[in-house]
């Protein structure tokens, strides 16, 4: 599997909502004219004809049918899920860009958010729906995708959106105008990153020739300056059906979805592949590697960091199964080979070690972060020793069994999902073919150890490396890389495994969820929740949370209780931290464990027959944990590391200071927003004395919750949770610690980040509010509108659509359930020399909803989008256990949600409006900017 660096991946801006962070919607923007295209591909949008969609490949529930048109269509009906994902991918990615085209495919993804003539504001449509939607360019791919509430007009409305995208998106001139700065900042916010760019640098050494070496955001020249015609003419070449996949997952009748994709889809004729529209394959390829190279990157930061890239064969090769197991072989904590000479050895605070999986050969790369005061020659001398272990010492059996048990885990539980497959599916497709998936699954599972020692001798040599140095070498020992095989070949009469396991279908309104729901309590008092329904792979979600402590007892006491929190999954006194793992991995399991100084949160996601053992396993490591001193001493460099890059970062910078301004606290009190720099003395003097002795007198579940979703037998969970849990009692009595509305003078706040390409912008204020209060839902529809409607919201529209200022901007608002405490809190990322203009748009548009108010058209279309997404939100099935663990805290069902979405539904404009007007009070807002403004002061043209 893949480990993508999320700053090399260039993406939309995404939504989501919820009751406490909800989004909005803006007008419709007048329609930009329909931009010309070429004589050569005139548009031509038929009446449907008779062209059957053909049936293909199927594979463990997948089905593959196509169309005379060229498009491949793959079905992944999933009744258990609520949901339907729509999900189109395009074979263009960065690989494809020509001369002066680079970011040319990311740039495009933006534009087709646009509109088209049938379809003329997409951020409108996606609110309309309640979907939860996004786009994303790689270097083989394009993808967009959108999951709604299932229904046959949803489905109908998303096929007929992304058919009429595919060839009739405007692509005009004057959206480019406004966008290529929205990207120019979503360019600067990864240069925020000294790490992401010192691989960008590297990765361009790497790759002399192939576009592997570009990143797929693109030259900041390239961005700012293509002429609208080469933007248009590659779209024109690229999005056609017969360079395209279609993935249709989660419930859905598969004849009338096969009918509407043939009626939208079929309709679009198949180009003529000649001429300006002739798709050529990429044929460039670097030469072998002949020597290492290397890259110095200086930049202002806190925290040092040293690369390796080895090139390595294309995702689709024989050897690449193996490759991917000597990733992990080498980089997974606490086993890893680079964890175990570098971070036990206190010379790094973290490693890693990641590959891509392309359809062109890619690269291997392992990854070492140095704290300033430590050396970065001796880590890098110790990275370079630990990599050639791996030929020299070659990887046991055990090492690789490990390694391929957690692939595994990973492909099972993203099998058993069909909305998390549907989007996989556009890596696999990128490759040549989605049946790549199963056919590497089955390889990973023949790998043996002499495989790896293999492939680590062919491509670890120190001829195939880009890192800091250069040693010239007499005779050069050269890695040749394979060429691409035949993948067609590769998957011909594959069958795969057999058909998993589906689940039932599933009504999520919280009337059928509080109807099917569970509850009870043990004897020692903690709370149950259980929403047993058979899902499909029988996936079951778990959520625990417990609370403890009162706010004398605490005091002081929040570094140990963060590290008490976070040494759980380290060690228990009869395992080791990668026999934990190990167990884990073998259940199938995955698990977070997080937690401060009142409480700690757990999830874990698993299957029926690996739930009851599964839960054994946590007990033990939430009841019987070692606290060794070599996991706390890594544990803390690996804190203290994370802490120094804060020290310089604008998001965390004046994230901290607009809570310290809002909500101001005495040191030691567990609300207290700490600096940094406080951070860093904390847990510098705090000991695993001091951790053990927090677990010690506070752990205990009588005052915990627990709540179970998914496919499980109640009555065996329920004597489970008894058995393991309720004989645990806190040496401490617990209190909660509640809050009380502050109102606070408004101030502005600016924070000098140097050297640092993107700025950060949050403004807002407290209001006394509680979720119960009878204005409350008309306040969640209000911002909705104003500001968390992702790209239609009227923030959105005006800083990001419109003058296109942020690549990154919304607002929210929440309500506690148990205080009349809230708050109002907009955001944006942007260029430093955009303040002035940033704060001029936002506080023009607060004013202007205040003083003209919200229309009527506004309110009724946010009414349906924010109640359909309410019905995904309750359908993923971890976000339901989570609510109800804590509705259980605070002695709430799911009538309250029942009840909520009535009220909604039940607004009328002037509730709104006075809602609006009640609670954010433009006179109360405080503003915090943090960026290099000194640097940048020179007014920024418009």
């Amino acid at each position: 599997m893949r480990f993508v660096r999320p700053f090399l991946i260039a993406a939309t801006f995404l939504g989501l909502t919820s009751i406490t962070t909800v989004a909005q919607q803006a007008p419709a923007a007048p329609p930009a004219k329909p931009a010309a295209r070429p004589a050569a591909k005139p548009v031509v949008r038929r009446a449907a004809k008779s062209a059957p969609l053909v049936p293909g490949p199927s594979v463990e529930g997948i089905t593959e049918y196509n169309l005379p048109n060229g498009l491949r269509v793959l079905l992944f009906p999933d009744q258990s899920k609520p949901t339907t994902t729509v999900n189109v991918t395009y074979l263009v990615g960065s690989r494809h860009e020509g001369y002066g085209e680079t970011g040319m495919a990311h740039l495009l993804e933006h534009m087709l958010f646009k509109g088209s003539p049938k379809h003329q504001n997409v951020p409108q449509e996606f609110s309309d729906h309640g979907a939860n939607w996004n786009g994303s360019t790689w270097f083989d791919r394009t993808n967009y995708f959108e999951t709604f509430s299932a229904s046959d007009t949803n489905l109908a409305w998303a096929l007929d959106l992304e058919a009429e995208r595919m060839v009739n998106s405007y692509v005009a001139k004057k959206d480019l105008e406004t966008e290529f700065s929205v990207v120019r900042n979503e360019f600067e916010l990864g240069e925020n990153n000294p790490g992401n760019i010192l691989e960008e640098r590297a990765m361009s050494t790497a790759f002399l020739w192939h576009n592997y070496g570009h990143s797929t955001i693109g030259a900041r020249s390239d961005i700012e300056q293509v002429p609208i015609e080469r933007l248009q003419g590659f779209y024109h070449r690229y999005y056609e059906p017969d360079n395209a996949v279609l993935v249709v997952a989660g419930k859905f009748d598969q004849q009338r979805a096969l009918a509407v994709i043939q009626q939208k889809f079929g309709a679009i004729p198949r180009p003529d592949r000649s001429g300006v529209l002739k798709i050529y394959p990429t044929y460039t390829l670097d030469p072998t590697q002949d020597g290492e190279r290397s890259v110095t990157l200086r930049r202002v930061g806190d925290v040092q960091v040293a690369l390796a890239i080895y090139h390595v064969p294309s995702g689709i090769h024989p050897d690449f199964p193996a490759v991917d197991v000597l990733t992990r072989v080498l980089g997974s904590a606490p086993s890893g080979r680079l964890y175990k000479a570098l971070v036990e050895t206190k010379k790094a605070a973290d490693v890693s070690a990641s590959n891509y999986q392309l359809r062109e050969p890619g690269v291997l790369i392992t990854t070492v972060q140095v704290r300033k005061e430590d050396s970065l020659p001796a880590a890098m001398a110790a990275m370079q020793d630990a990599i050639q272990s791996v030929i020299t010492t070659p990887p046991t059996s055990e090492e690789v069994e490990r390694a391929k048990t957690a692939i595994l885990k990973q492909i099972d539980l993203t099998l058993d999902n069909s909305q998390r497959a549907a989007l996989e599916l556009s890596e696999w497709a990128s490759l040549g073919d989605w049946r790549m998936l199963f056919l590497h699954r089955d390889r990973v599972r023949a790998v043996t150890a002499a495989d790896v020692a293999r492939v680590a001798a062919a491509y670890l040599k120190t001829s195939n490396v880009t890192y800091g140095q250069f040693i010239p070498t007499a005779k050069p020992d050269r890695a040749e890389i394979p060429a691409t095989p035949d993948v067609m070949a590769l998957v011909k009469d594959y069958k795969g495994d057999t058909a998993r396991v589906v689940g039932e279908v599933f009504d999520p309104s919280p009337g059928n969820i509080e109807s099917r729901t569970i509850r009870g309590a043990l004897s020692t008092g903690m709370k149950l929740a259980f929403l047993p329904k058979k899902t499909r792979g029988q996936t079951v979600n778990v959520s625990m949370t417990l609370r403890f402590g009162t706010l004398d007892a605490v005091k002081g006491k929040t570094a140990a209780a963060d590290i008490a929190a976070d040494m759980l999954m380290r060690g228990t006194r009869s395992k080791s931290r990668q026999q934990i793992k190990d167990a884990f991995d073998q259940l199938k399991t995955n698990v977070s464990i997080g937690g401060g100084a009142t409480s700690v949160q757990i999830r874990m996601e698993t299957t029926r027959p690996n739930l009851v053992e599964s839960l054994k396993l946590l007990a033990e490591v939430l009841r019987d944990p070692a606290f060794d001193s070599k996991e706390f001493d890594e544990l803390r460099q690996q804190n203290l590391a994370g802490l120094d890059e804060q020290k310089s970062d604008p998001i965390a910078q004046g994230s901290a200071a607009y809570q310290r301004y809002l909500n101001p606290r005495d040191k030691g009190d567990p609300r207290y927003t700490s600096t940094p720099e406080e951070q860093i003395a904390d847990y510098t003097s705090v000991t695993v004395e001091q951790a053990r002795q927090f677990y010690t007198e506070f752990y205990g579940a009588e005052n915990g919750q627990l709540a179970v979703v998914g496919d499980f037998d109640t009555a065996e969970i329920q004597a489970l949770a008894a058995t393991l849990f309720g004989n645990w009692r806190g040496g401490q009595p617990y209190a909660r610690i509640g809050s009380s509305y502050r109102d606070i003078s408004a101030t502005t706040i600016s924070l000098e980040t140097p050297d640092k390409a993107n700025a950060f912008f949050l403004a807002g204020s407290n209001i006394d509010v509680r979720d119960d209060n009878p204005d409350y839902p008309a306040l969640v529809l209000a911002n909705y509108i104003l500001g968390g409607g992702a790209l239609n919201s009227r923030l959105a529209m005006r800083i990001r659509q419109k003058e296109g200022i942020s690549y990154g901007v919304g607002s929210n608002v929440s309500a506690s359930a148990l205080d009349s405490v809230g708050s109002f809190t907009t955001y944006a990322i942007y260029a430093p020399e955009n303040v002035n203009r940033l704060e001029t748009a936002f506080k023009e548009e607060v004013d202007r909803a205040m003083k003209d108010g919200l229309t009527e058209e506004e309110v009724q279309k946010a009414k349906q989008g924010w109640l359909q997404n309410e019905q995904v939100r309750l359908a993923q099935d971890g976000q339901l256990a989570g609510q109800l663990a804590t509705d259980l805290n605070i002695n709430r069902n799911l009538s309250y949600d029942a009840e909520f979405e009535r009220k909604v539904g039940d607004l009328t404009l002037e509730q709104v409006n006075g809602a609006l007007r009640k609670y954010i009070d433009p006179s109360k807002i405080t503003i915090v900017k943090a960026g290099d403004f000194a640097k940048r002061a020179a007014p920024a043209k418009p």
